[in-house]
This record gives C-alpha cells, sequence and structure tokens, in this order.
C-alpha cells in the first residue's frame, strides 16, 4: 500500500472512530447517539447549501438534540444565519451559537 493511501485511510478510520468515542464518553444510548449524527449531518447539509456561509469554518456537534456551533464567520449576520439555519433542522432541541467573527 502506497504511503499517501495508508495515510488517508488512517485519517478516514480517525475520523469515523472519533464520534464513537465521544458518544460513548458522554453517556448517550445508542438510539440518541443515532439521532444526534442525523441532526449534525442535517445541519451540515443544509449550512453547505447556504452560499452565504462557509460550512468548511463551521463546526457542528449535537448532544441529545442540542447543537454547538463553533468556528469563524466573516459576519454577525453569518453567525446570526447559521443559528437559524441550525434551528430550523427537525429534532433539534436547542443551539449553542459558539461562532466567532473573525
Amino acid at each position: 500500500m502506497k504511503p499517501s493511501l495508508l495515510l488517508r485511510a488512517l485519517v478516514v478510520v480517525g475520523l469515523l472512530a472519533g464520534p464513537v468515542a465521544v458518544a460513548g464518553c458522554a453517556g448517550e444510548t445508542a438510539g440518541e447517539y443515532v439521532d444526534d449524527s442525523v441532526i449534525s449531518n442535517t445541519v451540515r447539509a443544509k449550512l453547505l447549501d447556504d452560499k452565504d456561509l462557509n460550512l468548511f469554518q463551521i463546526d457542528v456537534t449535537t448532544l441529545r438534540g442540542e447543537v454547538q456551533l463553533s468556528g469563524f464567520v466573516d459576519s454577525q449576520s453569518a453567525k446570526n444565519r447559521a443559528g437559524t439555519v441550525a434551528a430550523g433542522v427537525d429534532g433539534v432541541r436547542k443551539v449553542h451559537n459558539n461562532l466567532v467573527i473573525k
């Protein structure tokens, strides 16, 4: 296996294993973890669809239906927009908008 292919494989495994480890530490049931994963992925997809936001600077984490947004945005309106987008996703109980304006 080529070194670059091996490195890519290790990165993918690490990205997939990280959330599983976090779920176990957070005391979530398997069902809650799956629900939260669906919410996080839906929020990411909605942020990606929004041409005014840069998804790659926004991290989305969900625990028991509460979404935390962290990362960087260019303006207060982008921060507000990201919070509004996240709040509009089914299953979201609360949004913690911790985005920082750069």
